[in-house]
């Protein structure tokens, strides 16, 4: 079998990077871009920082920021609209996953109008062409969804970023990286990415969620910028598993934090799995700085669970999702089989299975 990878066209990491942007899209001849970021960001002057820097370069830009945490259809039919509208002819998206992910379907639909339902791009849709030019800037370091377009990831952007999205999303990234290491997908270019993702997240999440409290910019923030990116080229390719798929519908039905519900599922998808790649969570282990030493692969593949368990709560991360209901978690599980990752788990899940899994986040259950 032949396994294939991508990487970005463009990449810049560092402090400073979001001035080269402007010469990227004037080297390929864009005039008019379309700013995609989301309300907050607007309001606290984040998106001005790249937005300064187009009008430092004489290039008009045209902003649509009608973006919800967790974006609806709604959202990228307004924004396809105002794009025509804007008259542009590339995107930069500012933000976090909501941001980028709306500013990723609205370049698809314009140049594919024929998903112009929105709907239809779930899972691996059938584009015959190239999306609109996009560049992203990442303001939290965990969605990674700027791996799939060309990306400037600057550590100076998520300065703004508060104590507990920066707990949530960099558990996040930590998910990408288990659920991509052991994923069904998984091979050795692969495991290369997300072996040291799970290294740098777990040095440094710890170090980064203390400067969001204190508003001191250190190491933590930097090393959460870089494992969090590394963690999105291993999982875009090979893709994820049962924790994704359960965290999707949460978010779906309750509007969770994707963060919050990936982590809260980590440790319990991670032991569902453990039967079937034992030998791979103890790798885990080592790479979040556990002592295996004389330990068999089961009790290493245990203290990777423990670790995660433990940096979790070190976070702050809840460990119940307060409104799920015990009566709806038969359609939990039901939509979260029916999710593009779930074919991707490395074992096998019965309906019976995902729902003993969701009850066990359920405070009612």
């Amino acid at each position: 079998m032949a396994n294939r990878f991508v990487l970005n066209t463009i990449s810049y990491h560092g402090s400073g990077a979001i001035k080269e942007i402007p010469g990227e899209l004037q080297r390929r001849g864009y005039k008019k871009i379309f700013v995609c970021s989301d309300p907050d960001l607007v309001k606290f002057g984040v998106t001005a920082k790249v937005t300064d820097e187009l009008d430092a370069a004489g290039i008009a830009w045209s902003l649509y920021s009608e973006i919800k945490p967790n974006p609806t259809i709604q959202n990228v039919k307004d924004g396809v609209e105002a794009f025509k509208a804007a008259e542009a002819d590339a995107i930069v998206t500012i933000g976090g996953g909501s941001s980028m992910d709306t500013a990723k379907a609205i370049g698809i639909i314009i140049n594919n109008p024929e998903f112009a339902d929105v709907r239809s791009l779930e899972g691996v849709a059938p584009t015959k062409n190239h999306a609109v030019f996009t560049i992203a800037v990442p303001t939290t370091a965990g969605t990674a969804a700027e791996v799939t377009i060309n990306y400037v990831v600057d550590p100076d952007m998520m300065a703004s970023m508060p104590a507990g999205l920066t707990a949530s999303t960099g558990m996040d990234a930590l998910t990408h990286a288990i659920e991509g290491y052991t994923t069904k997908g998984a091979w050795e270019l692969s495991d290369m990415f997300h072996f040291e993702a799970i290294k740098l997240i777990s040095e440094n999440l710890r170090d980064s969620v203390a400067e969001a409290k204190s508003g001191q910019p250190g190491s933590g923030r930097e090393g959460m910028a870089l494992g969090q990116y590394v963690a999105g080229m291993g999982f875009s390719n090979v893709g994820l598993g049962i924790d994704h798929a359960m965290a999707h519908t949460l978010s779906a039905h309750y509007d969770t934090p994707h963060g919050v519900a990936c982590a809260m599922l980590l440790p319990i998808a991670m032991e569902f799995n453990k039967p079937v790649c034992a030998e791979r969570l103890a790798k885990v282990a080592v790479a979040m700085g556990v002592d295996t030493t004389g330990m068999s692969t089961d009790e290493a593949a245990d203290a990777a669970i423990a670790a995660v368990k433990q940096l979790s709560a070190d976070v702050n991360i809840p460990h119940v999702c307060e409104a799920m209901k015990a009566d709806e978690i038969e359609v939990l599980a039901k939509d979260a089989m029916a999710d593009a990752c779930f074919p991707g788990n490395p074992r096998e899940a019965t309906l019976d299975d995902v729902i003993e899994l969701f009850k066990k986040i359920c405070p009612a259950a």
